[in-house]
C-alpha cells in the first residue's frame, strides 16, 4: 500500500518560516502529480501548491511568492517551503498525490502561526 507521510509542522511566529516534508513509499516518478492542501477549522480543504512533470508547478494566489513546492526524487520526498507566514496560514496541511489513478492523502501536519 502506497503511503504519504508528512512532517515538519509546528508553531511559528508571524513572518517566520517552516518547511514541510512529504515522504512517499514509492518513487515519486510514478505519481502523476503531488500536492499540498490545507484545511483550517470551519473551512473547506484547499489546494496550496502542486507539482508534476506534466502539470508543472501551481500555487494558490494566497501563497504565491511566499511558498515554494519542490521535490527530491532520490529521497522520494516533496517539500513545501513556507516563508513570511501569516496567521491565516494556520491549518492542517495534507500531502496529496495521484498514483496510478488513485488519489492518496497523508495524515496531515498542523501548522500554527501565532505570536
Amino acid at each position: 500500500q502506497v503511503q504519504l507521510v508528512e512532517s515538519g509542522g509546528g508553531l511559528v511566529q508571524p513572518g517566520g518560516s517552516l518547511r514541510l516534508s512529504c515522504a512517499a513509499s514509492e518513487s515519486i516518478f510514478s505519481f502523476y502529480y503531488m500536492a499540498w492542501y490545507r484545511q483550517a477549522p470551519g473551512n473547506q480543504r484547499e489546494l496550496v501548491a502542486l507539482i508534476g512533470s506534466a502539470t508543472g508547478t501551481n500555487y494558490a494566489d494566497s501563497v504565491k511568492g511566499r511558498f515554494t513546492i519542490s521535490s527530491d526524487n532520490a529521497k522520494n520526498t516533496v517539500y513545501l517551503q513556507m516563508n513570511s507566514l501569516k496567521p491565516e496560514d494556520t491549518a492542517v496541511y495534507y500531502c496529496n498525490g495521484r498514483f496510478k489513478g488513485v488519489t492518496l492523502w497523508g495524515q496531515g501536519t498542523q501548522v500554527t502561526v501565532s505570536s
